[in-house]
């Protein structure tokens, strides 16, 4: 596909055939798609039909394929001129996100009890596929109760402060959230899984700051050089994956009495103000929440295990999800408009002086959870003013091999030995699970990190490196 380059780090698809709006592409060239690896480009150019769409079909420097949209996708539509709402445009794993946690630690002070804390992490973190989980709710009242409430309720409960709150992306729960679109089978599905990893490339990490690029937002966000911190990246795990693939379900077999077409059926969607996307809409908040509690609980339990090992609690950074549709007002052609923000695989990325930063945040901007691959590096960003794609950066480094190819490609004795030199100490991985999750599998996160600030979508803050690895 063509591309037109108008910085290092921004590429064009321009319009053509049913496109709505152009595609942009944040990227370098050496992280652009070829060849073969072309279709999230394909799937740049399908998102760019949709009714409604605004500025442009967004794709962050992680861009891979995924379901309708790309991983890496972001795209507006404006909610009074035809705007749909589009479940390929959040994912499968409803509010999947990272909680960012520091430690009064320094580096030194691990080493004499680091065996012994990661055992603890192993034991009190459920991980791996339908295994276990930190809260055993009563029935469907308490599981309501999390679908409306998300982190506030596990707060309530005493899992957490009121301080955890300050710091969670919506004060811990999505407003609007309708419980009852949430299917049985679904209530179901997460009755035993609230305080769970899951599997996959989600994990509990326990890290260390070794790079402070900006001191006054990393004092701001309660970093330091050498500081141990933990890192925890999960989702909505079953009840997430049903309620999505049960509201695809309904919004494709009903798109035709709205008139709507779309090039790939994966891009299914409903007018936002209409029966079918308010009722996604309000069951996708409901599965948010129950992720927010997810993350606060797998917290809970980590700060425990820390406070009993090392005699240091945890205390929260930030909790952001990068995969949501959230109904946001931007400034459009010199007009304030009311757009439904479709982010996949793409985090917020708020500017300081935001009017939605709590108070502690807001000279700093919101703090932005970029994970790497097992091994390798992540990193702390932050919204910058005037930021492109409605203030969206990337959310990781993206895929680059499927996880079918990192099985084939990877030998698991030299992975674990080279993972020891690296002075990574890995707990709970099987052996596939550890294979499919391969350093090589993933791009390069400084190459990513690199063109989302060279693009003007962030800024960095602080990079951090694995020592400890929790996976499923």
């Amino acid at each position: 596909m063509k591309l037109t380059e108008e910085t290092p780090y921004r590429f064009r698809v321009e319009r053509h055939g049913d496109m709505r709006v152009p595609g942009i592409v944040f990227a370098s060239r050496a992280l652009l798609p070829s060849g073969e690896t072309e279709k999230p480009l394909e799937q740049v150019a399908n998102v760019a039909t949709l009714p409604g769409i605004t500025g442009a079909s967004y794709a962050m420097p992680d861009m891979h394929w995924g379901y309708g949209f790309p991983i890496g996708g972001v795209a507006a539509t404006d909610v009074r001129r035809g705007g749909v709402v589009s479940p390929g445009g959040v994912g499968f794993d409803i509010s999947c996100g990272v909680r960012l946690l520091t430690a009064d630690l320094t580096s030194g002070a691990l080493s004499p009890v680091m065996e012994r804390l990661m055992d603890g992490l192993n034991r009190a973190v459920p991980h791996g596929p339908g295994r276990g989980a930190v809260w055993k709710l009563s029935g469907p009242g308490e599981m309501t109760a999390i679908l409306r409430e998300g982190s506030r309720y596990a707060v309530e409960r005493g899992y957490g402060t009121d301080n955890d709150l300050e710091r969670c992306e919506d004060h811990g729960a999505v407003g609007d959230a309708v419980p009852e679109g949430v299917s049985e089978r679904a209530v179901r599905r997460g009755l035993g899984q609230v305080g769970s990893l899951g599997s996959g490339n989600h994990f509990l990490e326990v890290q260390v700051v070794t790079e402070v690029h900006d001191t006054k937002a990393a004092e701001a966000f309660g970093l330091r050089a050498d500081q141990v911190c933990v890192m925890i990246h999960c989702g909505s795990r079953g009840l997430g994956h049903q309620t999505c693939t049960d509201h695809v379900r309904t919004i494709d077999r009903r798109m035709s009495r709205h008139e709507l077409r779309v090039p790939d059926r994966q891009l299914a969607c409903a007018p936002v103000d209409s029966p079918e996307g308010r009722a996604y809409l309000g069951a996708m908040a409901a599965a948010a929440n129950y992720s927010r509690a997810n993350r606060q609980l797998l917290q809970a339990a980590a700060s425990r295990v820390f406070a009993d090992t090392t005699g240091r609690p945890l205390e929260l950074v930030y909790d952001i999800s990068h995969n949501l549709a959230k109904l946001e007002t931007h400034e459009v052609d010199g007009e304030r408009r009311e757009l439904c923000v479709h982010r996949k695989g793409a985090t917020r990325a708020l500017p300081p002086g935001h009017p939605d930063l709590p108070s502690g945040l807001a000279g700093a901007g919101q703090p932005v959870l970029v994970p790497g691959s097992m091994g390798t590096s992540s990193y702390v960003l932050t919204g910058v003013p005037g930021g492109a794609a409605f203030h969206s950066t990337c959310h990781g480094a993206g895929r680059q091999q499927s996880r079918h190819q990192a099985a084939r490609a990877t030998r698991v004795g030299e992975l674990r030995a080279e993972l020891r030199e690296r002075g990574v100490v890995v707990r709970g991985a099987s052996a596939r699970g550890l294979a499919e999750e391969a350093p090589a599998a993933y791009k390069d996160v400084s190459t990513v990190v690199e063109a989302a600030e060279g693009g003007g979508l962030c800024r960095k803050v602080a990079r951090l490196v694995p020592v400890g690895v929790v996976k499923g």
